[in-house]
């Protein structure tokens, strides 16, 4: 317990409650963190962890982050102008629709920085990305969870819970850490449904892995009160820069460029990003390269008789009854994979589509642990 030197009173007495209260996000285990515990051979060690492109980095970004270096004592361009607008151009949207974010989680901390207080309600999913709730206990606002059956959200019990003191509605499509989505049908019904009061929140961080992807920014067009968030940390591979992006319509990216902090994403981060988006070579590769993994997953889980969520991301929750003991069994052995009691499962872990290589490896090892007594 620390103590504060003055009044002799533990300084957590001066904090916010619902501060204090919260469990801190725990990402993925860093594969340095991992050798420096085990002591392991970095290079000996793979991460299919956190749902990173394994193929790396956009080659064209990597060429523009380079180029980008030698303007690095420069601040870089506040507006983000080069990056709003093409962004804006290829989505068919006008540079004013168009927020930048320190990695499409600062979009959301911007979303509850501009309407939560204590007064309010966020709705989002049981099995939901985790910072929705973090980002509502934070804030103080009440987190509502609503059920979904068979890990897909369930858009019309989701409507059904808004109430007056609904702000934000979060819709992960397709969702973390489940894989599934959720139709146009669903969409639109839900979106028909929408008070004026709310606004809905599509998280699209793996939007570009879906064959047929709902179009959710015809009702930004319409002036709803919707937001679209994407990122480039994820098709892209550009995990490391923490750059993503918000569609909205105009009074609702204005209230959140008056709520975001001066220069939030960084200039070399701008110009990879700006690079990587007409980068269709790397986007199909990668693609390509997720389609064949979680074919393998897939055929891998049935032979062996193991519940598995069908994915449409890039990654893939299987059940294997004690997922905390396994991704530790898993992690002595040089792979890490994303256990999730965090998201009350579990039972269940999440696995990353890697390489081919990264696939079998991780297979192997899952092999060896579920076959051992644990």
């Amino acid at each position: 317990m620390e103590l504060n030197s003055i009044s002799g009173m533990p300084i957590s007495d001066s904090a916010n409650s619902f501060v204090c209260d919260l469990v801190a996000y725990e990402p993925g285990k860093p594969i340095e963190e991992t050798a420096r515990e085990l002591g392991l051979d970095p290079k000996s060690i793979i991460k299919v962890a956190s749902n990173e492109n394994p193929l790396g980095p956009s080659p064209l970004a990597q060429e523009a982050m380079r180029d980008a270096i030698s303007q690095a004592h420069i601040y870089p361009d506040g507006g983000g102008y080069k990056l709003r607008t093409a962004i804006a151009e290829k989505l068919g949207f006008d540079i004013s629709n168009i927020i930048l974010g320190n990695g499409s989680n600062e979009i959301i901390e911007l979303l509850c920085h501009t309407f939560l207080n204590r007064d309010a309600e966020l709705i989002a999913a049981k099995h939901a990305f985790v910072v929705y709730k973090l980002m509502a206990t934070l804030f103080g606002a009440k987190y509502v969870e609503v059920d979904d059956p068979n890990f897909i959200h369930d858009l019309d019990a989701m409507a059904a819970a808004i109430t007056d003191q609904t702000r934000l509605v979060f819709i992960a499509n397709p969702n973390n850490p489940t894989g599934t989505a959720v139709t146009q049908e669903a969409i639109d019904r839900f979106i028909e449904k929408l008070p004026v009061h709310v606004i809905a929140v599509f998280d699209e961080a793996y939007f570009e892995f879906l064959d047929t992807p709902p179009d959710v920014l015809k009702h930004v067009r319409a002036g709803k009160n919707v937001i679209v968030l994407r990122t480039c940390s994820k098709i892209h591979g550009l995990a490391a820069l923490r750059i993503g992006y918000g569609i909205a319509p105009k009074p609702i990216a204005d209230l959140l460029q008056k709520a975001r902090q001066p220069f939030n994403t960084n200039a070399i981060a701008q110009a990879a990003a700006l690079a990587a988006l007409d980068d269709e070579d790397h986007i199909q590769k990668t693609r390509e390269i997720n389609r064949q993994g979680l074919a393998f997953y897939e055929t891998a889980f049935q032979q062996r008789g193991l519940e598995y969520v069908p994915s449409v991301a890039n990654f893939i929750l299987v059940r294997v009854q004690n997922g905390d003991q396994v991704f530790k069994e898993m992690l002595k052995k040089g792979v890490i994979i994303r256990a999730m009691s965090g998201y009350k499962l579990p039972d269940w872990v999440r696995i990353s589509i890697g390489t081919p290589a990264e696939n079998q490896r991780a297979l192997e090892v899952l092999d060896q642990v579920l076959n051992s007594k644990l």
